[in-house]
């Protein structure tokens, strides 16, 4: 399949601010402002305005967006313009945060399902309205909590999950169908799923009505994290069957968040977690249209997923041209003309990277400001990281802090009154411009690596697909990010990076922290009620279904319901991952010298 990724619009050119030569009159932005207040004034008609007071800690009045003097021309304007306007520059949505706050989604996950669901229950009590699963090592890689590689890891990262019936008790008491929860697991992403749907309707809700997101990204697992079952075609064909799946049964759920997170996490600049994240989401834009998909039905079930750093500006400028240019290429390459299909959803996550083990109670610091940079720069969800992340799970107490975090900044601040108030900013528009600039060509070298494995032009999916597969293949990702991480370790050794605590105001007394620390019991729990379950489940049937699967598996059709039926048998992750590495073999990475 060959898809058009050459395109006109100026942001591919080798200039730090490459198109924002062109003066946009007068008269153009009036235009524009008349239609962003048409908006404004027909969502607070349909009350999709919050009644709140918008006003300044001083009691001032404030307008809901700010745009130049009636009668100013402004240079590079059409791509600034105004929230809820393509290029979304400023935002998706009309009222920004006045129509709906981020969603406070904090990430948790420990021990076994009852373990974490008393989180989950203290994160909704105390205001939390999302929830976002951690899992452990083995069930990220999708094995049993008694595979013989599990052994001391399980529910030590996240919480521990083999069967549906985990996934019940993990939501015991919290309606799965008034919630939406994000799944943070990709290469064992489609049983896991399939687990979350048979507790929903063993609660009862009616799955078509199901809200939330699920990671499924396995292209950052070969870029960065490095949680993969299967070589990467085989995962791409389960992604595809997912993709198809929600698309037709479940329309509100997201079965795809691009994550950039990790790729950041493993030593990225802010332009390559930009580039590398967007190009993993053109190559799934490019999946759904191999399959004859229509873009503007399946590209509103993908999300994104990004980092927010300690560089207050530049993270900011990320998020904002992450949107740009990510409606400037589902437009102009991919065809969608559905607005939603244009929008740019994302979650953010503070920093992990950016946490110290010295002097901890910093960590509450960056954590703030990391999460005022994603909420400046519109982020649709936000998870707050907790001081004591960098040593161990987070305690009740930090996790608390962490949540209060935001709710300071919602509540507060008065961030939510002004939609994009940094717009137009000499400083912000210029690195919004610069990262883009950087992203496109980034995008040119990925193209090259096209144009290497097929010369022909005539790619299987798409090119920036088989880019990106070369990408992997080659090395180039991982030895990218690599060699940012050096630089900035050199930077940090040599003292030109800052960071205090660690190698400058290295002085200052603290108490130990006291950290969440989990007992080798929760594994041999979990173990014996694996056991149990085995015992009282109908093999024969669990048998006959898993080879039913394995059946699809090597043929071409979605391997979506039959692996469900098999979940609902309480066929386990690792049996059901298991049976298809009999089928699809694993993979291992090339060494790299």
């Amino acid at each position: 399949m060959t898809i058009d990724t050459s395109h006109a619009e100026p942001g591919a050119e080798p200039s730090a601010n490459p198109v924002a030569d062109r003066a946009t009159d007068a008269d153009t932005i009036e235009a524009g402002r008349r239609r962003w207040q048409q908006r404004y004034d027909a969502d607070e008609a349909a009350g999709r305005v919050r009644d709140a007071d918008f006003t300044t800690l001083s009691g001032l009045e404030v307008d809901p967006v700010y745009g130049p003097p009636p009668g100013d021309a402004v240079t590079g304007f059409d791509r600034i313009g105004w929230p809820g306007e393509y290029p979304f520059t400023r935002g998706l949505h009309a009222t920004g945060y006045r129509g709906k706050p981020w969603t406070i989604r904090q990430f948790a996950g420990f021990g076994n399902a009852v373990d974490t669901n008393k989180r989950y229950k203290m994160i909704l009590a105390e205001g939390g309205n999302g929830l976002s699963v951690a899992f452990d090592m083995p069930t990220l890689m999708g094995r049993d909590s008694d595979d013989a590689r599990s052994l001391g890891e399980v529910g030590h990262c996240g919480v521990a999950i083999d069967s549906a019936a985990d996934m019940e008790v993990l939501f015991d008491g919290i309606d799965l169908a008034g919630v939406t929860t994000s799944m943070t697991i990709s290469g064992p992403a489609v049983p896991v799923f399939c687990m979350y749907l048979v507790a929903a309707e063993r609660q009862g809700a009616t799955i078509d009505h199901l809200n939330g997101t699920l990671q499924t990204d396995i292209f950052k697992e070969y870029i960065a994290q490095k949680e993969w079952l299967f070589a990467p075609e085989p995962h791409l064909r389960l992604i595809g069957d997912l993709m198809e799946y929600c698309t037709a049964n479940i329309p509100a759920y997201k079965p795809l968040s691009v994550s950039g997170y990790h790729i950041r996490e493993a030593g990225s600049t802010a332009a390559q977690e930009l580039a590398y994240t967007l190009a993993d989401g053109f190559g799934y834009v490019e999946l759904g249209l191999s399959r004859g998909m229509d873009v503007n039905a399946f590209a509103p079930g993908l999300s994104f997923f990004f980092d927010s750093h300690i560089d207050f500006f530049e993270e900011i400028a990320k998020f904002r041209a992450a949107r740009r240019i990510w409606a400037r290429w589902m437009r102009d390459v991919y065809g969608a003309t559905s607005p939603r299909a244009q929008w740019l959803k994302f979650h953010t996550q503070t920093a992990g990277v950016s946490l110290t083990a010295q002097q901890p109670e910093n960590n509450i610091v960056r954590t703030a400001l990391e999460a005022l940079a994603a909420v400046l720069g519109g982020t649709n969800s936000l998870h707050t990281n907790a001081l004591d992340e960098v040593l161990a799970l987070p305690t009740d107490k930090s996790a608390q802090i962490a949540l209060r975090t935001q709710q300071v900044i919602m509540e507060e601040t008065g961030v939510v009154n002004v939609a994009d108030p940094l717009g137009g900013s000499w400083y912000v528009e210029a690195l919004t411009d610069r990262m883009e600039a950087e992203a496109e060509k980034i995008f040119d070298r990925i193209k090259a690596f096209a144009r290497e494995a097929h010369p022909s032009g005539d790619h299987p999916i798409g090119e920036m697909t088989s880019g990106i597969l070369r990408g992997i293949e080659n090395g180039y990702f991982t030895g990218e990010s690599a060699d940012a991480a050096f630089a900035y370790a050199v930077a940090l050794d040599r003292g030109t990076k800052k960071m205090v605590g660690v190698n400058t105001l290295t002085g200052g007394v603290g108490d130990d922290l006291a950290i969440l620390r989990i007992s080798d019991e929760v594994e041999k729990e979990q173990n014996a009620e694996l056991a149990k379950r085995r015992s009282g489940r109908d093999n024969a049937q669990v048998a006959r279904l898993l080879a039913e699967m394995t059946s699809v598996a090597q043929g071409s059709g979605n391997l979506v319901p039959p692996m469900l039926e098999a979940v609902r048998a309480e066929a386990t992750l690792g049996e059901i991952c298991g049976a298809l590495r009999e089928v699809w073999g694993s993979y291992t990475e090339p060494a790299r010298i």
